[in-house]
């Protein structure tokens, strides 16, 4: 680390709460930690406040749409979605149509889903198909985008059939997750993610598969929700039935290049709003009864003498995680079986990482600026020789609660789903029209609008 990177890491520690940190539990841990999770990455930002204009306002809404969603790799699907040639999957998001479709030899297109005749589009479903053929009048393409048949064609010799094949977008695979980008130049999606693909490659979601999925709109901006779980400042309000398992004002923060950032969320711990110490048995206990993602419903596990309630979490998230997964988990740190990991990647996909059932968010506005799809995945791994069901969305109505289809997870989020709408009235009916940004807890939503920004003014190095 260079004398310039060092001191900009000294002083995002030093903007942290006064005290013990994520990295001195790291220090703590029963195995090695990554060194590269123990790097405090940060930058200096602005604090002046947010404008609310960025949730609120039809006119930014529309500058994103088409001075920033043209130019990101955005998360499409996963690699189970398409398991066999002419597998499709549709994607829409800020005004654009996508078909998503596995090739013969294995590869996988993206093409804009509009018939190039009346404008219809072609496929209003993800599904199988041998080519795509307009229900309007008939005109078809193959899966590989190129003009197949036009209806009457004697009627339309003024076309030139070699130049009707479908728009196509960029396509870009890492770790079973595909990516589009719609207009091409920019970084490489491997640029673009750098240093995710480092950072989760112990993590192997190469074998990964869907086990749940389920989505709902949600009456709120699609960056007030994303930004909901960029933070654990809200903790100890929005959640606090986990405080007494959760460091949440020990989470590091960290910040790589303009796409992706970080936050560490120790469990296993007591929060440091509730003390400066726990008794080890009671944070298991709560631990087991709160984290449905982490532990079977009705689990009880005692703290062995002379362990703490992190060791002891590791030990049998260990067993546990290795025997589910078909892994050999004996290396795997305290934190990377029991911590929340939450990656984002701009603008709108948040994988997790560690080994454990891994949750992935993602947010499309839907359709306008007050109000997103929220979607939310579990990610299983699959073992030796085992292959991944082809995963369905579940779409909840509005007044649903995701507790149904996630259990305890859903729970927690519907915590969060009832701030949003109530955030997103609050802006609109601001009086000073500024938001005030903490400097280190909420630096990630910083950052976010930082990138944000950069593509809305033209940038040429995005």
């Amino acid at each position: 680390m260079n004398d310039s990177s060092f001191a900009r890491d000294r002083a995002a520690r030093d903007a942290r709460r006064p005290g013990p940190d994520w990295n001195d539990l790291a220090a703590a841990d029963s195995r090695r930690v990554p060194d590269y999770l123990l790097v405090d990455s940060q930058h200096p930002m602005t604090t002046e406040p947010l404008d609310v204009a960025r949730y609120v306002s039809p006119e930014f809404f529309q500058a994103e749409c088409s001075k920033m969603w043209p130019k990101v790799w955005q998360f499409v699907a996963r690699v189970e979605e398409l398991p066999e040639p002419g597998s499709y999957v549709l994607y829409e998001n800020a005004g654009r149509s996508f078909l998503v479709v596995r090739q013969e030899d294995g590869s996988v297109r993206a093409f804009h889903n509009v018939c190039l005749h009346r404008g219809r589009r072609l496929r209003s479903q993800s599904g199988s198909a041998s080519s795509f053929i307009c229900p309007y009048h008939g005109f078809s393409w193959d899966i590989s985008g190129e003009l197949s048949r036009i209806p009457c064609k004697w009627d339309f010799n003024h076309l030139e059939e070699d130049k009707l094949s479908l728009p196509e977008a960029e396509v870009g695979e890492w770790g079973g997750y595909i990516f589009l980008r719609e207009e091409a130049g920019g970084p490489s999606l491997e640029e673009y993610l750098a240093p995710l693909p480092e950072h989760f490659a112990r993590w192997r979601h190469d074998r990964a598969y869907t086990m749940k999925w389920t989505a709902k709109v949600i009456p709120a901006n699609w960056k007030a929700c994303a930004e909901a779980f960029m933070e654990a400042y809200h903790v100890s309000t929005t959640h606090p039935q986990i405080m007494p398992f959760t460091g949440d004002t020990l989470t590091k923060y960290a910040l790589y290049g303009d796409n992706v950032n970080v936050a560490i969320t120790p469990f296993g711990i007591l929060s440091p709003n509730l003390g400066d110490e726990g008794e080890a048995q009671k944070i298991i206990d709560n631990f087991v009864r709160y984290n449905g993602r982490v532990v079977e419903p009705g689990t009880t596990i005692e703290v062995p003498e002379g362990k703490n309630a992190r060791q002891t979490m590791g030990d049998f998230n260990r067993e546990r995680f290795g025997k589910v997964f078909g892994m050999d988990l004996s290396e795997a740190t305290d934190a990377e079986v029991q911590d929340a990991f939450t990656y984002n990647v701009f603008p709108n996909f948040s994988p997790w990482g560690g080994f454990q059932p891994t949750v992935v968010y993602r947010w499309r506005p839907w359709p306008d600026e007050k109000h997103t799809l929220m979607e939310v995945r579990l990610l299983g791994r699959l073992k030796e020789g085992e292959t991944a069901p082809v995963p369905e969305m579940v779409m909840i109505a509005p007044d649903e609660s995701f507790e149904s289809e996630l259990g305890q997870l859903g729970y927690i989020l519907e915590q969060d789903m009832r701030n949003l709408p109530e955030v997103q009235k609050g802006m609109e009916r601001s009086k000073n029209r500024k938001l005030e940004l903490g400097q280190y807890q909420e630096s990630r939503i910083r950052h976010f609008h930082e990138t944000l920004d950069k593509y809305l003014a033209g940038g040429d190095d995005q």
